[in-house]
């Protein structure tokens, strides 16, 4: 197996270039299941998520053609294959749901898709996502199927346009929404919508791609059924959780990073949190310096929230950033119920943090009653020790390399498919700018023990 061998300590200088944001190329390669046109797609990220992504549309009858090197992928689905998505999909991501909405915006067929899956940081229920897609006319159920369950889904008379109201902003059923919606008869409006800049995006794919789709101040989405299309280029974001990530590592290491394509607009109020507790950066116009200003204060309240609140992906490596702050600052989580799995290593490392059930904050949240730890209180500054870490989700594994990189001797990190998810070529984009950091291969019955890599069980 895989880990990444990391010798804390040094202070990561130089320049990174932000990729193309998992959140957003992955719904895009979907969307582009609702015509038949040509549709190129430049700055895209060699993910795993992406890889996944795409081998469910080539499953169903899409056209690949991806120049890695020049991060430039063309696709088309001339037409369906099927509209079964196969079991062993199961549980790869959360893509296999959003396909309902792209697949009855194509076709009459019955449409099958496997269990959700992603990372284990709480329940991430689908009913908003199923009760959007029948109030449009198509009839959903779940059923089991073999060992995994799976999602039927039909149209036969084709969508009709609806008014929808969301009881939760959530990206995910709002996307969902939005697919089905553009080709269904009519006018459909989608009330209390997420506004991630990743769901602008897709608004953007989708209009060049021949969609009509408005988007108010309130929260309020309108989408005018199509079936007109075009061919398509579009070049993806830059991926805001990358950018802030490579920010704060360059903050807590006391060095000073460039990020290259890191987007001002999409960051505000990230930004506005690592100046409160006195963390140095400067936007310029191809991206945002990162760097140490001098010693950082905590005393600081974070809020998790959908956009444009503090986004729940930061707030991992931002735990991490606060253990080297002065004081005592807290986290109260909002989003996710479960995310703070992570946690118990980072004190195992010799963080000071301690986790609560109740809402520590200014507000109670929806999950005060439900027996989660999902706030916490850090405390710091705190010098962190090596250890052997196994990820538990894809933005705990950042939190960890960023603790690693901080300790004082050699840590060694497993579970590198949930990095890989969603960061391109990690090691060798932190190696260059300073990190003593090694992709190596172990023995995996050496995996839970500390590792001496000066043994032959090591191959590197």
């Amino acid at each position: 197996m895989e880990v990444l061998r990391i010798t804390g300590g040094n202070a990561l200088s130089g320049r990174v270039k932000a990729s193309g944001a998992k959140n957003a190329m992955t719904k895009l390669l979907v969307a582009s299941l609702i015509s038949d046109k040509c549709c190129t797609f430049y700055n895209v990220p060699n993910i795993g998520d992406v890889e996944i992504t795409l081998a469910m549309c080539e499953e169903i009858g899409m056209e690949a053609s991806w120049d890695k090197e020049a991060k430039i992928l063309q696709v088309q689905t001339r037409e369906l294959k099927t509209t079964y998505i196969p079991q062993r999909f199961s549980g790869s991501n959360r893509i296999p749901i959003l396909m309902i909405g792209a697949l009855l915006a194509r076709s009459d067929q019955d449409i099958i898709v496997p269990t959700v899956g992603g990372d284990r940081i709480g329940a991430r229920p689908v009913d908003f996502h199923i009760s959007s897609l029948q109030q449009l006319g198509a009839t959903v159920e779940y059923r089991n199927m073999k060992k995994e369950g799976a999602y039927f889904a039909y149209a036969p008379h084709g969508l009709k346009g609806a008014l929808i109201t969301l009881p939760f902003p959530s990206v995910g059923a709002t996307e969902n929404s939005i697919l089905a919606a553009v080709t269904a008869r009519g006018t459909t409006v989608i009330k209390n919508a997420a506004i991630e800049p990743e769901v602008v995006e897709l608004i953007l794919f989708l209009q060049k791609l021949g969609a009509i789709i408005a988007l108010d101040a309130d929260r309020t989405i309108h989408v005018q059924g199509t079936r007109r299309f075009h061919e398509a280029e579009h070049t993806v974001m830059a991926d805001r959780i990358e950018a802030a990530s490579f920010g704060m590592a360059a903050i807590a290491t006391k060095g000073s990073i460039f990020v290259e394509g890191a987007e001002h607009r999409n960051m505000i109020t990230f930004l506005n949190k690592l100046r409160e507790i006195g963390g140095g950066f400067s936007v310029k116009s191809n991206g945002i310096e990162f760097f140490w200003n001098g010693n950082l204060q905590g005393g600081l309240h974070v809020e998790t929230d959908v956009h444009p609140g503090f986004m729940t992906d930061w707030q991992q490596p931002f735990v991490v950033l606060l253990t080297q702050t002065e004081g005592s600052s807290v986290i109260h989580e909002t989003v996710y119920e479960n995310r703070f799995g992570y946690v118990d290593s980072l004190v195992d490392m010799g963080a000071d943090i301690s986790s609560f059930k109740q809402c520590l904050g200014g507000r109670q949240c929806r999950f005060s009653s439900n027996g989660y730890p999902h706030s916490i209180v850090v405390k710091g500054p705190t010098p962190l020790s090596a250890k052997t870490i196994n990820i538990p989700d894809l933005r705990a594994g950042f939190a960890y390399v960023m603790a690693a990189l901080l300790a004082s001797g050699t840590s060694v990190i497993t579970g590198l498919p949930f990095l890989d998810r969603g960061y391109e070529n990690l090691a060798e984009k932190l190696s260059g700018i300073g990190a003593d950091i090694e992709r190596v291969y172990i023995e995996e019955r050496f995996a839970e023990t500390p590792v001496n890599f000066d043994t032959p069980y090591v191959l590197v």
